[in-house]
């Protein structure tokens, strides 16, 4: 993969023998989680309950259907897997005991998994022309004033028309004295869902973009075009009627699919923030993780202004990926019962995999090995179209959700600490 660089996670098992708490400690061969076809691949477990007799293993291949072993133990280390293997894939071990369990997992030649479906011939004619309607819309602006702003800086709760029912809304914060063409955009995007306190836009989120390095145009964009500020019965309203289940939307037609009320929107909010007197016409960062991350991807793929994206399990990649034996991500439309050929002909417009293809943005993106929702060779199946660079923290004890809490400590040194650190340089 062309100027890709694997940020390499070491956590050896003396390491993990030291975590507080840990009562499982599994091993492989390379402990990054990274390997080439014909590596010898060797994986084994230790376990501190010295009580514990059985262990249950489960081996899932390219996040299909597992298989189990229940395997007796000793008291010394128990290798439960040694193979090689000859093509891309991927592997998830679950080790469970009486009371405690954990998961590894790894991946063969991620620079080869590619999308599964076709790239529409027409993709760049349709997204074309979808810019150009919506471009076409005068722009109209309603803000209303945050109170109690830190000093120095102003946010406003923003709504942006756009060409679908809903307009774009979020928090838009920034410097009140900067000069022109002095400041970056940064654009934070959100995880799926309607209702929970992650989906919301909150003026926070965009004053703590607003306030890095010598300051920024920030912007909190909720993904569903929602009022900001509201009382919960709202949010629960949305989440239980208009909204409910808003990702199997449209799937069978072009013009009616949710995600492209989604996509339209963040396009309209990166088009506003561009043509604010302060852009320093360089930079432009986008933030998300899992939905949000997916949209970070979007972004990045449908804007070349895009400069940069920091996405952390990002979803919406590879969704053809259930057609061919391996797992598709988040939200695994074609796990549904709608039409497959329909689907076909629509969903590459709008899949991560093919909207990133030839972004030269640089890519700071984290990968978990074990992620059900986000699947690691899914992922990697959209960042292999882009051109940019790509800093890559493929992390081995990573799910959707960093749930072992015996890895947290390393996690925040070893993958979140590093990527704030980017973040915030790139931003001086």
């Amino acid at each position: 993969m062309k100027h890709l660089l694997i940020h390499i996670l070491f956590f050896t098992v003396c390491f993990c023998s030291a975590l507080s708490g840990q009562n499982i400690i599994l091993k492989q061969t390379n402990e990054t989680g990274i390997y080439k076809s014909g590596d010898k691949i060797r994986v084994t477990l230790f376990l501190h309950d010295k009580t514990a007799d059985s262990v249950t293993v489960k081996i899932q291949r390219n996040f299909s259907e597992g298989s189990f072993r229940y395997l007796k133990y000793t008291g010394d280390s128990l290798e439960i897997f040694n193979e090689t293997l000859k093509e891309q894939s991927t592997l998830v071990f679950e080790v469970t005991s009486k009371s405690k369990s954990a998961s590894i997992g790894l991946i063969v030649d991620p620079e080869k998994f590619k999308p599964a479906t076709k790239r529409p011939v027409d993709f760049e004619k349709y997204w074309k022309s979808q810019k150009k309607i919506l471009r076409a819309l005068p722009l109209i602006v309603k803000s209303v004033p945050v109170k109690n702003t830190a000093i120095g800086y102003s946010c406003v709760d923003m709504e942006i028309n756009c060409t679908e029912p809903k307009p774009a809304r979020g928090y838009f914060a920034k410097p009140r004295s900067s000069k022109p063409k002095s400041l970056p955009i940064v654009i934070y995007f959100h995880a799926a869902g309607v209702k929970g306190d992650w989906c919301r836009s909150e003026p926070g989120n965009a004053m703590r973009y607003a306030k890095m390095g010598k300051g920024a145009l920030s912007f909190d964009l909720n993904a569903h075009g929602m009022l900001n500020g509201q009382p919960d019965q709202y949010y629960n309203h949305l989440d239980s009627f208009d909204l409910n289940n808003y990702a199997q939307k449209g799937l069978e037609n072009r013009d009616e699919i949710y995600f492209r009320g989604i996509y339209l929107r963040l396009i309209r909010t990166i088009d506003f923030l561009t043509a604010q007197p302060e852009w320093d016409g360089k930079r432009i960062v986008v933030i998300g993780e899992s939905q949000g991350g997916g949209q970070s991807f979007i972004a990045a793929g449908l804007d070349k202004r895009v400069s940069a994206v920091v996405a952390t399990v990002p979803a919406m990649c590879d969704w053809g990926g259930t057609l061919v034996g391996r797992k598709g991500s988040w939200p695994y439309p074609f796990a549904t019962k709608n039409d497959k050929q329909k689907m076909l002909s629509v969903l590459p417009y709008f899949d991560a995999a093919h909207v990133l293809k030839g972004s030269k943005a640089t890519i700071v993106v984290e990968i978990g090995l074990i992620d059900q929702t986000c699947p690691s060779s899914a992922i990697y199946a959209a960042l292999n179209q882009a051109k940019g660079k790509k800093i890559i923290f493929a992390v081995p004890y990573r799910g959707h959700h960093l749930t072992q809490a015996d890895y947290k400590e390393i996690w925040e040194k070893t993958v979140n600490k590093p990527k704030e650190e980017f973040l915030c340089d790139y931003l001086r």
